[in-house]
């Protein structure tokens, strides 16, 4: 396992951007489960990075579920569970590298997690499994890495904002059945960061591929939509969003705000003129690529790392 874990690592860093691997450094790369995962299936081939158009960047066949820590050059103690888009069916694990270099740069440990896809023949709730396992990982491992675990949330993009958001609001709900003393730890995240997110399966804007992977769940169309989740635990919420959006409607993230607002927890959000989806950090020069300052800022308000 850790023979595979290490040959992983190796491929990604082979074919991540050399800007991405000059500021994140090399990995320390973690299995999320001791043995075999919980849940059923697995994919039918081996792991694949895609390298053309939209697919460059993105992991699929996602076979062992794992994550990566990177170490800021200057830690200040906060961490991000970084959950790359892509549907359920890949993992656009290039933006999160690109919004993983950004966190790094502000002292905040970023993890990036590859986790099991439904689209890869696992089962249709596997990513909500990992995701939890993951971040109970990192609370009970906090003092290796020198993490305060209560700073310590996740930021996700397109279908990793849905389960970024599933994380914040389902935290009381155990995904799978304990297996360790890791799994004594609250799964609930300090703060979610949901990137051009995909909040809702029900109409009519239940057009999306992440919809599609979950509609086979029992009570899909409310369990799993996130702005029918939010409570009065809910933690700070920070929403980015394009009004041109062609893949998940902006509707989505005016959906997580007001359910937010309904249940008077602390939200923010930033929807920008122009952008479309799947921008990770955002091209220099755009007005998406405002969007992990605003967050830092937001982070500072919510005293969640230094300074103002």
């Amino acid at each position: 396992m850790r023979f595979l874990l290490s040959l992983l690592a190796a491929m990604f860093i082979a074919a991540s951007p050399a800007f991405a691997q000059d500021k994140l450094g090399k990995p320390e790369v973690y299995a999320v489960w001791p043995g075999n995962p919980p849940g059923h299936g697995k994919p039918t081939g081996p792991e694949k990075v895609g390298n053309e158009g939209g697919q460059t960047g993105s992991w699929s066949n996602i076979s062992e579920p794992r994550y990566e820590v990177y170490r800021p050059a200057h830690p200040n103690g906060a961490a991000a569970l970084l959950l790359g888009g892509g549907g359920y069916f890949r993992i656009q694990i290039g933006s999160a590298k690109d919004v993983a270099a950004k966190l790094a740069a502000a002292g905040i440990t970023p993890i990036i997690l590859y986790y099991r896809l439904p689209g890869d023949g696992w089962n249709a709730d596997a990513p909500f499994q990992d995701a939890q396992r993951t971040l109970r990982l990192l609370k009970a491992g906090a003092k290796r890495w020198g993490l305060d675990p209560a700073r310590i949330g996740v930021v996700g993009m397109s279908a990793g904002g849905h389960l970024a958001g599933m994380m914040a609001t389902r935290s009381d709900h155990d995904f799978y059945a304990p297996i360790d003393d890791a799994d004594k730890q609250s799964a609930a995240p300090a703060f979610a960061g949901m990137i051009y997110p995909v909040v809702s399966m029900r109409p009519p804007i239940d057009t999306t591929q992440t919809r599609k992977k979950l509609s086979v769940l029992p009570d899909y169309r409310d369990f799993y939509s996130v702005e029918a989740q939010v409570g009065p635990t809910t933690p700070p919420v920070f929403l980015a969003h394009a009004a041109d959006d062609p893949i998940a409607n902006v509707e989505h993230t005016l959906r997580m705000f007001g359910a937010m607002k309904a249940a008077a927890r602390p939200v923010e959000m930033h929807v920008f003129e122009k952008g479309g989806h799947s921008w990770g950090a955002g091209k220099p020069g755009t007005l998406v690529a405002q969007w992990p300052d605003l967050f830092l800022a937001w982070l500072r308000e919510h005293q969640l790392i230094p300074g103002r």
